[in-house]
This record gives C-alpha cells, sequence and structure tokens, in this order.
C-alpha cells in the first residue's frame, strides 16, 4: 500500500533543494571569502574530473547558522 508524503516533508524537501541550488550557485563568491579553502577541506582529481569536499567550511557554516537561529 502506497503512503503519501505529509505536506511539512515535502516543503523540508523544496527547501533543502533551493538551499543546494543557491549554494552551488554562490560557490565562487564564497570561495573569495575563503570558504572552501580551510584546512580541512578536502580537494583532490579523480577520474579527470576536480572533486571538492567542504568539511571545515560546512561545519564552520552550521555552526553560525546555529548560533544566528538560536539568538533569533
Amino acid at each position: 500500500m502506497a503512503r503519501c508524503l505529509p505536506a511539512a516533508m515535502i516543503r523540508l524537501y523544496l527547501v533543502v533543494f533551493l538551499v543546494l541550488i543557491l549554494l552551488s550557485w554562490a560557490a565562487p563568491w564564497l570561495r573569495r571569502f575563503g570558504l572552501g579553502r580551510l584546512p580541512g577541506d578536502l580537494h583532490f582529481r579523480l577520474f579527470g574530473r576536480q572533486w571538492d569536499v567542504p568539511v571545515t567550511s560546512t561545519l564552520l557554516v552550521g555552526v553560525v547558522a546555529g548560533l544566528v537561529a538560536k539568538f533569533v
């Protein structure tokens, strides 16, 4: 029996999708401020393609977002 997703979950997926699109669009602009180039951010070339895994930048943005959410 198929079950429908609740409206709140669909909204959450939509917001996450839009945020990911916005961040991928703003990535070159954010690099000018050092995000994506911090110690702990991984950069490697595999199969002829450049891969970036911004571990430290993600943690930093998460902490800042959490602080903003706490005080707003």
